[in-house]
């Protein structure tokens, strides 16, 4: 039993009704709402198998009005903010079985006291696999192509972004020759995001490719994205001077003027290329791609720099050390640079050697640079980016 609420004047309350004054009213609802003024005092609860919303305006409630809000449905229901401003330290989007208090600080502002849990979702898509990381057992979904990710119950989801790395720069067939440099690692971003529902999009970005002429650029990788959620720019492309990475910046080839380049946006991973230094005739040769972790090493002389530090990626999807995303190493007159952390080998000898493509799908590093020679080398492919989502089981 529930006492008759709002009271009214001269109206009689049993004893049953008095004992139960603790009870709230149940408002039901099975589609989008508006609150009202009636909504005061009782709990209002959704019973939705698709997505609602829960309407808050302004110059409806007063001050110390409360209203419980609960979702029993199986799509998620959001509180949202018509005209009247809701805050929350927590999520306003409430999964099945979420909940929580709305407490009205004026009739403009109201301030909404989650008591949900942390709900993991359920999706589907990519390759499905069973891991344990840290003794806690997920479901990782790997997408290695661009493809659809299919929600199928909301909540939370860890989600690791990588965007595919930079191309390697084409040797030069000037003087006697100089070497390219090697395209930046792609950068990466790891985020616990909430999905309600859905079938968001995934995309995965592309290697860039590598220079094919006497001193081409290398192209920047290109952006992996999780519906409109996450964003992750690639690596950039070796030229001279390096083509600003969004991530891992490209390593210039030899000039003497120009350097590595740097990063666009430190809101990813990723660090700036190194410089391709002048030397003398024949010993001109290209700086490293810059990694997911350390920037791209400076050329000496004759020898390449080596490509920046990638990242340890069983952190996330568990399994042996696994560490990617790596920039590709420099072309040189007589060696070619290394990449670290599984990024192209740029490897190009004395003879012309082109330079090695980045590893795909593993936050690849770009190629490195073709060698140093009169005969042009071609510059290694970047690698492309992966899309990792995982949720608890």
């Amino acid at each position: 039993m529930t006492t008759p609420f709002p009271f009214v004047a001269n109206t009689i309350l049993t004893a049953a009704q008095l004992n139960a004054v603790t009870t709230l009213p149940i408002s039901a609802k099975t589609a989008s709402a508006t609150l009202v003024v009636g909504d005061v005092g009782y709990r209002v609860q959704m019973t939705s198998a698709s997505s609602t919303t829960i309407t808050v305006n302004t110059g409806i409630f007063s001050r110390g009005d409360t209203i419980w809000i609960s979702n029993l449905g199986s799509g998620t229901t959001t509180i949202t903010s018509g005209t009247c401003t809701v805050s929350t330290a927590s999520s306003l989007a409430l999964a099945q079985y979420g909940g929580g208090t709305l407490v009205f600080q004026s009739a403009s502002a109201a301030t909404f006291f989650s008591q949900q849990a942390a709900t993991a979702g359920v999706a589907t898509g990519g390759t499905s696999s069973s891991i344990t990381v840290s003794g806690v057992n997920y479901t990782l979904l790997s997408f290695t192509s661009s493809g659809t990710l299919t929600v199928t119950k909301s909540g939370f989801f860890d989600v690791w972004c990588s965007g595919g790395g930079g191309g390697g720069g084409a040797g030069n067939t000037f003087a006697a020759g100089i070497g390219g440099g090697g395209g930046g690692g792609g950068g990466f971003v790891s985020s616990t995001i909430f999905l309600a529902v859905s079938t968001p999009t995934l995309t995965v970005g592309s290697g860039g490719a590598g220079g094919l002429t006497s001193g081409a650029l290398g192209t920047s990788g290109g952006v992996s994205t999780v519906g409109t959620i996450l964003i992750c720019p690639g690596g950039g492309g070796a030229g001279s001077p390096g083509v600003a990475g969004a991530c891992g910046g490209g390593g210039a080839r030899g000039n003497s003027t120009t350097g590595g380049a740097t990063v666009l946006n430190s809101s990813f991973g990723g660090f700036a290329g190194g410089d391709g230094l002048f030397g003398a005739a024949g010993t001109d040769s290209g700086g490293g791609g810059g990694g997911a972790t350390a920037v791209g090493q400076n050329s000496s002389a004759s020898t390449g720099g080596n490509g920046g530090a990638g990242v340890e990626v069983n952190t996330f999807i568990g399994g042996s050390s696994s560490n990617r995303g790596g920039g590709g190493g420099g072309g040189a007159a007589t060696t070619g640079g290394t990449a670290s952390g599984g990024g192209g080998a740029g490897r190009a000898g004395a003879s012309g050697g082109s330079g090695t493509a980045g590893t795909a799908n593993f936050f690849a590093g770009g190629g490195g640079g073709g060698g140093s020679s009169p005969t042009v080398s071609t510059g290694g492919n970047g690698g492309s980016g992966v899309i990792f989502v995982r949720f608890k089981v």
